[in-house]
Formats: C-alpha cells, structure tokens, sequence
C-alpha cells in the first residue's frame, strides 16, 4: 500500500540511481529506431545550478523522455566546457590564499592543478542536473578540454588557417586591465550610471582665438585623438572639414573630417577620434585612414606615447591631470551630467578598456553566409519565429571574430614563430619544424605562441566533436545533425551562431533543424534576478522544499514562447499540491482495488462513465504529445493538468466512487475498477516527462511491474472516440458546473439541497437525465430533480444549458434582496477599479515611464477584475 503522503527526498535520490545504472539513459547507435538528438549546452565546469540552467534542462529532458517513450533512439549529449577564465581564477584563487601566483609555478605546472582542481571539485554542476531528474547519456559525457575535443579544435584551427579565414591582426579588442587578456562581449557587464560629459576647446590651426569644442566622455584618451569628426551636413562646421585643429597638452595637428559617426543632436556635435580607444572610432579612423596611437600599456596605464608628464599614470589619474591641465589653459567649456553604460569585466569587477592589441580573428562575415542562407530556405528554424530577425541582424553586421586569450587554462593556439616573426600554423610541433625547416632549408628554433583560444572556439565546434570528430564515427553519421537545440537568446550570437558557422564549414551541414529560444526567468515581480537586487531564488533550495517534480512542472507550465517566467515560492507551492493530488489519486485507486490489468481493452468498456474517461485520457495524451512537439511546453503541461485534476480526479473518480463502494453489479465494479487502473497508468505515462519521479514511484507501487516507466511507449493507438459517452457525461458535467456555480455565486448553504427543475428538455436530455439521475442529485446535492414545462417563479435562479434552462428555486434559502443588494455592491467596486486602471493605462505619459513590468501587472489586474465583473454581472442576471 502507499504511504500516506509522497516524501520526495526519500525517493528522487534512489530512483536516479537506479535509473543511471539500468542504462535507461543510453543512445543505441546499432538500433534501427529514428534518432533524435539534442546536444546539452555545455556547462561551465565552474558552475552551479541557477535557474536559468533550471528552465533549460528541463525542457530539455521533457523532449528526450518523451521522444524516448515515443520509439526514438534518443542521445541527449552531455558535458561540461573548461570556461577559461572563470576556471583559471578559481585556482589562482586557491593559490594567492597559500601566498602564491600562477607566475611561481610556471605554465606547465599550474595546468597540472587546474586539472586536479577539476578532478576534485569539478562535478557539482552534474551532480546538481541529477537533482533535476536530467536523463542525458552520462556515458558519452565529454569535456571540452578532452583530447579528442583538442584534436577537433587544432584541426579546425589550422584549416581555418590553410583557407585564409584565421589570421593575425592589430585590431581592438575588450581588454581586462587586471586579468590582463582580450575577453569576449558576453563576457563585459553593462553597468549604468551617472558619468560627466565635458566639453573641450581645440583651437585651429591656421585660425587663432577660434576654437572647435568637442564633447567627450573621456577626455584622458584625447592624448591619442587623431581626427575631430563633425557631420558632413551640419552647417555649424561645413567650413571646418579638410581643416586642422592643434590637439591641447599635446601640440599635435589633427584634421577635421566629415563623418555620418558625428549626430549633430548629440553634445556638440563634434566628436574626438581615438581609433586606438574606442570601437567606433576604430571603424571612423579605417574610413579616414587615420593613424593608430596607442596610448595605454596592459595595465590600462599611460605609456610613452604621451607627453612626459602623463606616462605611468592609471587612466582615471590622468583624467584628473588632463582636466586639471585643460582647466589652467582655459579650455574647459563646461560639464554636464551624462547618463552612460561603462562596460565592466563579469569576472575581474574593473571597466574594461578597448585596447589595440595583436590577435588571432576568425573571418566571421565569411563564415556567416552559410548559416543565413540555411535559415532562409527552411533547414534550421528558430522558435518563436521573431528570434530570425535579430539572428540576421546580428549576422549581417558581424566583425571579425578575436579568438586568442592571454591565459595559461585553454587550448593553447597552434602557432610557432620563427627567428625572423614568420609564423607556423600546424597541428602539431613536429609538423610546425618540419614546415620551418623547409621554409628556412634548414632547422631553426621555434617559440610557441602563448595565448589560448576563446572557450567559445572549442565550444562552437561541440554538436561533430563530441560525436568523434575529426573520425568518420557511427555516432558521427547517426546523430549530426541534430534535432534541436535549446537555450537562451543571450547566446545566439556567442554560441548558436558560431555553432552553425563551424557546422555548415566543417560538415556541410546545420548542426541543428530547430532552434527553441527560451525566455529569462525572472523574480514574481518581473525583475531580473541578481545578487545586488537580492532577488536570486536558488532552484535547489525549492527541491528540497517542494520536490524536483514541482519546480519542474513550475517552469513548464511558465514557459510560454516569447513571454518570460515570472518565479515565485508560491507557484511551486502550488504545483506540490498537484503532486500530492496525484498521489492520494493514486492511493484511492489502490485502496479501492483497481489494479493495472494486462489484458484490458478500454474500447471494450460498456460504461458511459467509463467509455467517457478513456477517450478524455488518449484525447490527453495525443495534445500533450502534440504540445511537446511543437515547444508549446506550456500548453502541454495545462491540457496534463487540466485533465489529471479536474476531469480524473475531480470528475470520474467522484462519479466512479458510487460504482466502487456500493453496490453495483459485479460486471461494472470490476469493469470500473480495470478502467480506473488503466487511466491512472494512462496518467503516469502522460506526465512522466514532465513530472519523471512521482510518476516513475507511482508506476513501480501500484502493481508488480517489469522493468522502468520511463522505458515504456508512450499511450497512443487507441481507437476510443465514444461520441455518445462523451457528449452524455459532459452534459453530466456542466449541469453539476452549473448547479455548483449558482450555489457558489448566490452563498447557497452547503448543506442547503435544492430543487431543480428542467424547463424546455428535449427526449435526449429526459433520457439522460433518467439515466444519470442518482448521479446528479449526488454530485450537485439536489433535493429532487424534474423536468417541467412551467416558467420560473420569483425568486429562482436561472442558467440555459443547450435546449434547456435549469431552475433553482431560492426563495427561502437565501435571502434573495440581500444578494441582488451584495451582487450590485461588488459591481460597483469593480466599476471602480476598472475605471481605475483605464485611466492610469490610457495614460501615455504613465505607459512611456513606467517598467515594462509594472505596465503588464496593471493591464494583467485589469483583465482579471473586467473577468470578474463578467461573473458577478451574470450571476445578477440568473436571479428571476
């Protein structure tokens, strides 16, 4: 027998165990079932489960069970990336805590403990997505930094090479001052705040006492200005391009050009040009061909090519200088307060400088027409379809791709120089002497480069490595590519697109037909988590509060395309309470004797009640199946819910309760009871991908059983369309809704048992009301139930249902002119609050300013009380 209550921490622990070691989650690469693939964004090795990592696992895992349920050989390919520079300042941590630097140990010897430090410590992020019920294929688990995944990466990097679309450039880059390497986009935190924009005279050349003020947000870079950009239309300075003005403190001339960079509405209108310091300008200094002056050393400290007094000063000490300076020659026209980003490094804390450095880049711009021609024609698609647009944008105006970091923990790049700067790029150092000895016709040393290459660089090549790449593999030829991928939009452009650069390049192929973007979750008041909003809800703490099952269902339920999650306590809260509904569903089942029977035909049922229940339970089954299919993941858990809580168990274990306990016929207990078993079973398939512990529990208790739940079809080919049933016990159902809905409206005493009359009944619902008549009194607690031709008296309540209008007489149970006084109060009070809120939302002013959450919450109350109003309106109206 069940116990009384579902103890989820006694269970999850020992079920994922033994699903592990049944090999349950296993691919089989010889079967001949359909594949279905979906490759797991690698996780950083450094990590911890947070929710976004919550959301998009389970999604995940609900596709691949229920595609392994349905017959396909399903590989969920799992692994972990080796996350650069996260991983490296997690053991450079370790070591300044022993007074140490990486610089003590040496290269060689500091890689030896990153990789004990991953042997040690680097599994809490799988051991975590165990937690979470996650079924990838533990076995084929890989690492970005494995050899066969190094191998894929210094193929691909010197191919790459060999087809001119890798090279070494002087470009800008994200530089972090403190950890002292380029890092990546994803990698800078957009901080806002209140900055300063000063306004600076630089007099002209050839004009003396008139000045070109320009407006700068850094005017510690001037020192490296080489141009002043004015709109080539703005009339102000028409006269001044193709003139020249003296940079201040510096005594340089510097020319004045005409460029669409330069907004005539913003500050000035007229722009300082530092193509070493800043990205824009970079781009503005190529089209002028301007000259490069880098003025900033690794440290993000002034260098030698400033004026002696400003070298070795920090940035923001220099600014202080320059202003102080600029001040005392009179050329600070004036500061204004300046809201502003500053870029920050996610991981060092410090402003990141753009910086003008030697760097290995990828021709992204080449790479990308494959990509951008796939999803034009039809073979990847993204879902929601929206997610297109931004994909083309983000493809259409890509820059070259700066692949090298200045770290120790990576994929060190496969470049040798030679004594003379000629570079080697080969696969390995054998094959880099034997390409110098016959460029120099003899052997000559060689110096490795140093750098490494961006996570995202292994990382893209993930869907063929981790499948045997660069090795003709069977797994290679049976699951490339993929079925989907799905993740958050914040890494399309990082990880999605550069997967399906390297996939269109290296296999000819997309890496994946579907892309499913999720949404962020955030906190129940829309925000976005963060630690400095406080605001951060830890998935493992509601599982070992709630279960994994009820945060699971939580997030599916939520996650509707396009529209983020809203999480919050009491959301889980609620779903443990569809768990535990579930649970004593079963228990009832159980102790009422319905026990799973193998040879039961549900088409062979004779029962209304019961032909009704099981065309309900495959109707289910196939719109989940349907939902799951299309990323409705919301919509599938809602159908599951709705028909688990509402028609199983609110509904047919109700009217079945009378034919289990009482005393039926033998033929129609047993009957009843056989279907009971097979709709609960039928109910556990159904939910097992969304809710796999419970379910699996349930499945293993109820009856002796051979082998897991989570093995076994999913319900399907089952001819149960019993129209008759149907129509008959919904009518069953909405008269009972609509009795218990007047007695809920009108504060109808529970106790109180009504009359019902049934005005305008047809022969069809005479004879159903007949038939189901003990049904009905009992479900509804109706006093009598009879049909007449009579109108309504005064003081009854009134509902139509199809032909017929249903009675309630009232008088003498309630007092009726109190309630139509209670009813036209509560309308007036909603009047009100949707006046309320009709003013505030037509209200331009407040729309503009207010947050966008804010904004929905108001418009969500809105509907909520207009729904309201409906309800209160036509239970006012049903009062005779």
């Amino acid at each position: 027998m069940l116990d009384k209550t579902y103890n989820a921490a006694d269970v999850e622990e020992r079920l994922y165990a033994r699903w592990e070691q049944s090999g349950a989650f296993a691919c089989a690469p010889t079967s001949e079932a359909r594949p279905y693939t979906i490759m797991m964004p690698p996780p950083n090795v450094t990590g911890s489960l947070h929710m976004g990592h919550a959301l998009t696992f389970t999604l995940q895992d609900v596709l691949i069970r229920y595609n392994r349920m349905s017959g396909r050989d399903a590989l969920w390919q799992p692994g972990t990336d080796h996350a650069g520079i996260a991983t490296q300042m997690v053991v450079e941590r370790q070591l300044a805590a022993q007074g140490k630097t990486r610089h003590d140990l040496g290269r060689a010897a500091f890689i030896d403990k990153v990789w004990e430090w991953k042997a040690e410590s680097g599994g809490t992020i799988q051991r975590q997505l165990r937690r979470l019920g996650a079924s990838p294929d533990w076995a084929r688990e890989r690492f970005t930094m494995d050899e066969g995944l190094s191998r894929a990466v210094r193929k691909v990097f010197v191919k790459l090479h060999k087809d001119g679309l890798l090279y070494r450039d002087k470009r800008l880059v994200n530089w972090d001052p403190k950890l002292h390497t380029a890092i990546s986009d994803l990698e800078v935190e957009q901080r806002e705040t209140v900055g300063k924009l000063w306004h600076l005279r630089y007099p002209l050349a050839d004009e003396e006492g008139r000045f070109l003020v320009v407006a700068t947000t850094r005017p510690e870079t001037m020192l490296g200005d080489t141009a002043v950009a004015v709109h080539p239309e703005d009339e102000r300075y028409k006269d001044l391009i193709g003139r020249e003005v003296l940079l201040p403190l510096a005594g340089r001339r510097i020319p004045v050009v005409g460029d669409l960079h330069a907004d005539p509405e913003k500050g000035s209108g007229a722009v300082k040009i530092t193509p070493a310091h800043d990205f824009n300008d970079f781009e503005v200094g190529r089209r002028h061909n301007l000259p490069l002056i880098n003025i900033l050393d690794r440290d993000a400290k002034l260098n030698d090519a400033v004026p002696e007094p400003y070298r070795g000063l920090d940035r923001f000490v220099a600014r202080e200088r320059v202003l102080a300076d600029l001040e005392a020659l009179g050329l600070v026209e004036k500061v204004e307060d300046n809201p502003m980003t500053q870029p920050y490094g996610d991981r060092s804390g410090v402003i990141i400088e753009p910086w003008l450095t030697d760097q290995w880049f990828v021709d992204a711009a080449t790479l990308a027409a494959g990509p951008v021609k796939a999803v034009q024609e039809g073979r990847m698609r993204f879902v929601p379809k929206q997610w297109e647009n931004t994909f083309f944008e983000w493809m259409r105006n890509i820059q070259p791709w700066c692949i090298s970091r200045q770290i120790w923990w990576g994929h060190q790049v496969p470049a040798w120089y030679g004594p003379d700067g000629t570079i080697f790029v080969e696969e390995t150092e054998e094959e880099a002497e034997a390409a110098a000895r016959a460029h120099y016709g003899k052997d000559e040393p060689l110096t490795r480069d140093t750098d490494v290459l961006d996570t995202w660089f292994s990382s893209a090549l993930w869907p063929f490595s981790t499948l045997g790449w660069p090795d003709q593999t069977p797994e290679l030829a049976r699951y490339y590519p993929g079925d989907v991928l799905v993740t958050g939009f914040d890494i399309i452009f990082f990880w999605v697109a550069r997967m399906m650069m390297m996939g269109e390049y290296i296999m000819g192929d997309v890496p994946f037909r579907d892309i499913y973007i999720h949404a962020l979750v955030r906190d129940e008041k829309g925000q976005k988590m963060s630690k400095s909003k406080g605001n951060i809800i830890d998935p493992l703490d509601l599982v070992g509060q709630y279960g994994t099952d009820a945060l699971r269902f939580t997030l599916i339920a939520m996650a509707a395309q396009g529209r983020d999650i809203k999480m919050s306590e009491q959301r889980v809260a609620g779903y443990r309470n569809f768990c535990t509904k579930l649970w004593n569903a079963a228990r009832f089942c159980q102790m009422n004797g319905c026990e799973p029977q193998p040879d039961v035909d549900p088409r062979q049922a004779r029962l209304p009640l019961n032909r009704w229940i099981a065309a309900k339970a495959m109707t289910c089954a196939a719109q989940v199946a349907e939902a799951i299919e299309a990323y409705r993941f919301n919509d599938a858990a809602q159908v599951a819910y709705a028909f688990v809580w509402n028609t199983f168990c609110d509904w047919y274990l109700e009217m079945a309760k009378p034919l289990l306990q009482g005393e039926a016929e033998a033929s129609v207990q047993a009957e009843t009871r056989a279907m009971a078993a097979w709709v609960l079973d039928t109910v556990l398939h159904i939910l097992h991908p969304l809710m796999p512990y419970i379910t699996e529990e349930l499945w293993g208790n109820i009856a002796p059983r051979a082998g897991q739940l989570m093995t076994q079809p999913w319900p399907t080919g089952h001819d149960l369309a019993a129209l008759d049933a149907e129509a008959a016990m919904d009518w069953v159902v909405a008269l009972v809704s609509a009795v218990r809905s007047v007695r809920a409206e009108m504060n109808v005493p529970p106790g109180a048992r009504l009359p019902l009359l049934v005005q305008g009944a047809n022969a069809e619902t005479l004879a159903r009301l007949e038939a189901h008549a003990p049904l009905l009194t009992t479900l509804a607690r109706l006093a009598s139930l009879t049909p007449t031709e009579a109108a309504a008296t005064k003081g009854s309540a009134q509902v139509v249902l199809g032909e017929a209008t249903l009675i309630l007489p009232l008088d003498g149970i309630i007092d009726l002119d109190q309630e139509r006084q209670r009813l036209a109060k509560e309308l007036k009070r909603l009047d009100g609050e949707i006046d309320r809120l009709d003013r505030k939302l037509d209200n331009p002013g407040f729309v503009a300013k207010a947050p966008e959450e804010v904004v929905a919450e108001q418009r969500e109350r809105r509907a909520d009380y207009q729904a309201q109003h409906a309800r209160v309106t036509e239970a006012l109206a049903r009062i005779a």
